[in-house]
């Protein structure tokens, strides 16, 4: 969900003066980013359109869908609308501050750069870290859904640990994602849903659909509350797109393509979204779509056996795509986790061995190994939960999403208030600025959501305040036990993988 900022030389600095203190500034917009030690600019605007799509469709439609058709009804796929509207307008803060510093760094560089709080940089860190436990947690279990359309037998907790560690195991043996590996991943998920979008053709142009289901709202009250209570749910299908800030420094012309892509790719999501929704909701009954004991909601589209190929041989297929798409998924989010860690490490913020590299591999494996760790402890006390009857109805993967979306809106919720601080600086005639009025549109949405999802989930917060705990008392452990990790050069900041302001 980003990486953290740094800045070598200023770090270097800031070494010389006060050992313990983060440095006050990052990397200056105006350097040149294209000396030896910088990353090499070869990502064209329409791979990075595709880079932005492939973050955004990513899986949590595969998983979410059933959850978010049962909070609206027939009409769920106006949530998906809403909830991309939302996404996107946020999305035009990050490209406003992407083509002011179009830098590896992400909402922790531009809230550092805004508000001069190393506290606010720190927590914000810690809540991006605690999102992706929280997302691949969500993810690892919609993971063993599908699994078990392929093979019921082993237990599902089980299933979720295996395919967590495994994912670990991956980034130690040492994986380079690049991104014309990620639009090969995209490929493969599109397929899944171009899959779902024929069968719901198929089935419109049989005759058989009853459309009066797309404008059902299945609630008592007002179908604006179950909007937007579908829409809260369905935003954990919208976020990744701010993953694409860390690319900017190997965008080709970022101030130009990087708008364009960026919201080109999430409308070209938002679009699929749409057309994912209104195919399930015109196929499969309402009640067995929101049915969450039953399969996942688009395998039971597969199932319908509206087009002419054996329903076996559909199931096994989809699942496995599905599996394809949860795996690409949350593998950035293991990837994510432990390079925030090992920045973080490196800056003093957290205890030094997260900054350990695995002499042969190259990987930083203790970091690997913490966050497997952690997820992995989500997902039992979350089973835990669940099964003594403390976790309401709505499922571990629902829950998880929940406490993902609580951190995620709470982060862009301030990447937009930066945007705001940061105008009139570090501006030039090719900075793109976002429409006021959208920015504050954006703004209200996200408050909006986060409001909504507290109060509907309160427990959210106990999973939120638990992860953040963690964080800080990795903190507290540096601070009173620890020993210096940065080296006097400053930490790699050209990784973007440092952070900027840690609580001193």
């Amino acid at each position: 969900m980003g990486d953290t900022p740094a800045h070598g030389r200023r770090a270097e600095q800031a070494d010389r003066s006060e050992p313990h203190d983060p440095p006050d500034d990052l990397t200056d917009p105006a350097e040149e980013l294209d000396g030896p030690d910088d990353l090499q600019r070869s990502i064209t605007g329409r791979l990075l359109f595709f880079y932005v799509l492939g973050d955004v469709l990513g899986s949590g439609i595969y998983v979410l869908i059933g959850a978010v058709a049962a909070a609206v009804g027939g009409a769920f796929w106006l949530a998906f609308m809403a909830g991309v509207t939302v996404a996107t307008l946020t999305g035009l803060a990050y490209a406003e501050l992407v083509t002011k510093y179009p830098q590896a760094a992400g909402a922790a560089l531009y809230v550092q750069r805004a508000f001069r709080r190393p506290f606010v940089t720190f927590i914000v860190t810690i809540s991006m870290l605690s999102a992706t436990f929280a997302a691949a947690g969500s993810l690892a279990t919609g993971f063993s859904t599908y699994f078990a359309a392929v093979w019921d037998l082993p237990p599902a907790l089980l299933v979720s640990v295996i395919f967590v560690c495994a994912l670990a195991a991956v980034n130690f043996i040492g994986i380079t994602e690049s991104v014309t590996a990620n639009l090969v991943m995209t490929i493969v998920e599109v397929s899944g849903l171009v899959i779902i979008m024929a069968i719901g053709v198929a089935y419109a142009l049989s005759g058989d659909a009853d459309f009066s289901v797309l404008t059902h709202f299945d609630t008592d009250g007002n179908p604006v509350f179950a909007l937007v209570a579908g829409v809260a749910l369905a935003f954990f299908a919208m976020t990744g797109f701010e993953n694409a800030a860390n690319v900017a420094e190997e965008t080709v012309d970022p101030k130009r393509s990087f708008p364009r892509a960026l919201v080109g790719g999430m409308v070209g999501a938002g679009v699929i979204y749409v057309l994912v929704a209104i195919s399930a909701a015109i196929v499969v009954p309402f009640d067995a779509l929101t049915d969450t004991s039953g399969d996942p909601a688009l395998l039971q589209v597969v199932q319908a056996d509206i087009v002419p190929i054996p329903s076996a041989i559909m199931i096994t297929v989809f699942s496995v795509i599905a599996m394809v798409a949860i795996t690409n998924t949350t593998l950035v989010a293991v990837v994510t986790q432990s390079r925030i860690l090992f920045g973080m490490a490196r800056e003093d913020v957290v205890p030094g061995a997260f900054a350990k590299i695995h002499a042969a591999r190259r990987s930083p494996w203790v970091a690997l190994i913490f966050a497997a760790m952690v997820v992995t402890a989500l997902l039992c006390i979350g089973t835990a939960v669940d099964r003594a009857g403390w976790g309401g109805s709505d499922g571990l993967v629902t829950t998880l999403a929940n406490v993902t979306v609580v951190l995620t809106l709470f982060i862009y919720g301030l990447v937009i208030v930066a945007a705001f601080v940061l105008r009139g600086q570090d501006e030039s005639e090719e900075t793109f600025r976002a429409p006021t009025a959208l920015l504050v549109l954006g703004l209200v949405g996200n408050a909006t959501l986060l409001v909504y999802v507290v109060v509907d989930d309160w427990t959210s917060l106990v999973w939120c305040a638990g992860l953040l705990t963690l964080g800080v008392l990795l903190y507290l452990a540096e601070r009173f036990l620890g020993g210096r990790t940065a080296p006097p050069g400053g930490p790699s900041a050209k990784d973007g993988t440092a952070l900027g302001g840690g609580a001193r």
